[in-house]
């Protein structure tokens, strides 16, 4: 599995920068064999952030969604679909539920990808490495290494139409729902 190095700022007793935690990321999620693999790297719980402290924020129950106001920061590697649809099937048929409560319910997807799926965030989408294309209700686009999708609360779906995965990192913001 692939591992990403998170390493975190804060202040020591001194008020001085420094280093807290230096290391791979300390909440990993896969739901089932073939699913996204997602490194839940920082949260905030609200806007704006609280950067006192040095609790650790990426710990907890997995939440799609941030929490109200607040924010997310992960990176998510989606294994090809020849993979993932079925990860996706098995999911849907077990009822997987994200915990926030927030997330609009995941229908049966579309008849383009099962993935489909809406919540109330802004998203900055931001390819590291591959290929995945963004799909939307009418349309859809390839998405290459350094390129950048702003996500404004969309029924979206990903599809990595490779054979090799494709790694994302993601910003979210809780925002108003669209219409």
């Amino acid at each position: 599995m692939t591992q990403f190095r998170r390493v975190v700022t804060g202040h020591d007793e001194h008020g001085r920068s420094c280093f807290i935690t230096d290391g791979p990321s300390p909440h990993i999620r896969c739901r089932s064999p073939g699913s996204t693999i997602v490194h839940e790297m920082w949260r905030t719980s609200g806007s704006p952030a609280d950067n006192s402290g040095s609790a650790e924020t990426a710990l907890g129950p997995y939440s799609l969604t941030p929490a109200e106001g607040g924010s997310a920061f992960r990176v998510i590697v989606y294994p090809p679909d020849t993979q993932r649809l079925a990860a996706l099937a098995r999911e849907r048929s077990e009822a997987h539920d994200d915990g926030s409560g927030r997330a609009k319910a995941l229908d049966k997807g579309s008849p383009r990808h099962p993935g489909f799926h809406k919540t109330d965030t802004i998203d900055y989408a931001i390819v590291l490495k591959g290929e995945i294309w963004a799909l939307m209700e009418e349309g859809e686009t390839l998405l290459k290494a350094g390129d950048v999708l702003v996500q404004r609360g969309t029924n979206h779906a990903w599809s990595n139409r490779t054979e090799e995965p494709a790694v994302l990192a993601f910003v979210l913001i809780d925002a108003k729902a669209a219409p």
